[in-house]
């Protein structure tokens, strides 16, 4: 019985060195904040420019209107497709969210990161028997386009630094 036991912990062991020789990690732990001290946010007053402030300054940066960068938001464009060929029954949708972006110095306008676009994607399910459900679908499918974005944007502007 010690022996099996040994074994077993011998064979995690090296599970977990190996993982962690090879550079896995778990999304989201231990990632650091950005490299941006304050950052002024400019654009449509949106659901995710909220999320994207509220998350800006939970990791220490400052949202200030007369930061030397300004993130532009452009408007989130959601598109809804249906996936499933029959009209009958359940139906297979998939919702796209589509944001532009850039960062921009105050100083001379240049841009730190042209125009980019995020582009997020999911599928859900809606069936006709319930129908007070698909509203409280498609809202969820919202939210979670709008937090995929924001993790997006936020990989994305790791790679800027306060300096010129």
């Amino acid at each position: 019985m010690q022996r099996r036991d040994f074994l077993n912990l011998a064979m995690a062991a090296g599970a977990a060195m190996a993982l962690a020789g090879c550079g896995f990690r778990l999304r989201g732990f231990d990632t650091p904040g950005l490299a941006l001290e304050e950052l002024a946010l400019a654009g449509d007053d949106s659901e995710l420019a909220r999320l994207v402030e509220e998350r800006l300054t939970a990791i220490g940066t400052r949202v200030n209107d007369n930061a030397p960068l300004v993130l532009n938001l452009g408007p989130e464009t959601f598109r809804e497709r249906q996936l499933s060929v029959l009209d009958s029954g359940p139906q297979e949708l998939e919702m796209s969210l589509t944001v532009p972006f850039s960062v921009q110095q105050r100083s001379d306008g240049a841009y730190r990161l042209s125009e980019q676009r995020l582009e997020v994607s999911t599928r859900f399910t809606v069936s006709d028997d319930n129908l007070l459900a698909q509203d409280d679908l498609r809202e969820e499918a919202r939210q979670d386009l709008r937090q995929e974005a924001q993790r997006r944007l936020f990989d994305r502007l790791r790679a800027v630094t306060d300096g010129s």
